[in-house]
């Protein structure tokens, strides 16, 4: 493992070392056990996690437990953490009552055995808990949502999970064509065997691109976020956050304008919104099992980015903004370093992301 050297305000980051094909890998459900659930689902994942990535999946108590309680799922994790033969930690599926899990935890024996931990969603409790005791993980990543993906993986989401858990080194990202956003049907087994329905990208929006910004990662849903500012125990001082790049998305839930606007004002006020070098915004979910039509969903974006930056307008006018990244709640997901570093290059209208070495050096 290595120690990240840290930005201006930011203190280091431990990044773990790379994985070989053949290690073992921990499958865990922090949050949901839809496993339980959804068993056909969860194995396709398994599979594609072993045939695809050349990695062992190792399962745990309540990897595919229904009703697990946060304490039974952080013992769960801990062992994870401290077996020698674990190499990373990836999540089944998101869920909403992570951040239960997090006062069950074990920091000194995480810093002691720090691993790679990738998901989303209701994970970015867990990631901002990492982040917090100086642990790179991975916002992105399910076993569920895009390792057992209708027809195959997508390519990018595979490849940018490769790159975080074996290859390393710098990935420049790069906006798909095409995206998707309508869930499959797991109770019916048709609905895997095709490719899920896709529908033209509509590239990146760059606002404020003047400059180039290297810095750690933070954030991830916005909502999760939100409740980590609410919570208060598991965040650290404003200024633990300067110059980093803020990371937002919204979920499934699909959060009004005026609740993500209200959300990034409460920041502002606390005076984090300030701090952050860029920021990089997902592509939002705009639509459900293809309920809405591409008018609605259009708007729906549109109305989010500029709450977006009506919030940035009130408490950090100079700010950079890529929109309609592909991280979080979209198909093809890009897996990104949390904790890690990204540069956004606004003149170059590209960002790299950083995933370091194969000895964990960045």
């Amino acid at each position: 493992m290595a120690t990240v050297p840290g930005t201006a305000g930011v203190r280091p980051f431990v990044l773990g070392p790379k994985l070989r094909p053949g290690d073992r890998v921990a499958v865990v459900s922090p949050s949901a056990g839809a496993p339980a659930t959804f068993p056909h689902v969860h194995e396709r994942g398994l599979h594609r996690l072993a045939t695809e990535l050349g990695l062992v999946p190792i399962e745990y108590p309540t990897t595919r437990a229904a009703h697990a309680t946060p304490r039974e799922r952080a013992v769960d994790l801990m062992a994870a953490f401290a077996d020698p033969t674990i190499g990373a930690l990836l999540a089944t599926i998101g869920g909403d009552d992570q951040i239960t899990v997090l006062p069950h935890l074990d920091p000194d024996l995480v810093r002691a055995n720090p691993k790679p931990f990738a998901g989303y969603s209701d994970n970015t409790n867990l990631l901002n808990w990492l982040w917090r005791i100086g642990v790179v993980g991975y916002h992105g990543g399910s076993t569920m949502v895009h390792l057992g993906r209708a027809g195959r993986p997508h390519p990018v989401s595979l490849r940018s999970l490769r790159a975080a858990l074996i290859d390393g080194g710098d990935l420049v990202l790069t906006a798909p064509d095409e995206f998707g956003e309508d869930e499959a049907d797991w109770s019916d087994p048709a609905a895997l065997a095709g490719e899920p329905p896709m529908q033209p990208h509509p590239g990146w929006t760059w606002h404020r691109p003047d400059r180039v910004v290297t810095g750690h990662t933070w954030g991830g849903n916005l909502e999760i976020v939100h409740w980590q500012l609410a919570a208060q125990r598991w965040m650290l001082p404003n200024e633990a956050y300067r110059n980093c790049i803020l990371l937002l998305e919204t979920s499934e839930e699909r959060p009004s304008a005026d609740e993500v606007f209200r959300m990034l004002r409460n920041m502002g006020e606390r005076g984090l919104m300030q701090q952050f070098a860029a920021l990089v915004v997902g592509l939002a979910k705009a639509g459900s099992f293809g309920r809405e039509s591409p008018d609605e969903r259009r708007t729906y974006r549109e109305r989010q980015r500029a709450a977006i930056l009506r919030a940035l307008a009130d408490y950090h006018p100079d700010a950079m903004v890529v929109f309609d990244v592909d991280l979080g709640h979209t198909d093809p997901q890009w897996v990104l370093p949390y904790g890690g570093r990204m540069t956004v290059n606004g003149p170059a209208r590209t960002i790299t992301a950083h995933y370091g070495a194969r000895d964990g050096i960045m």
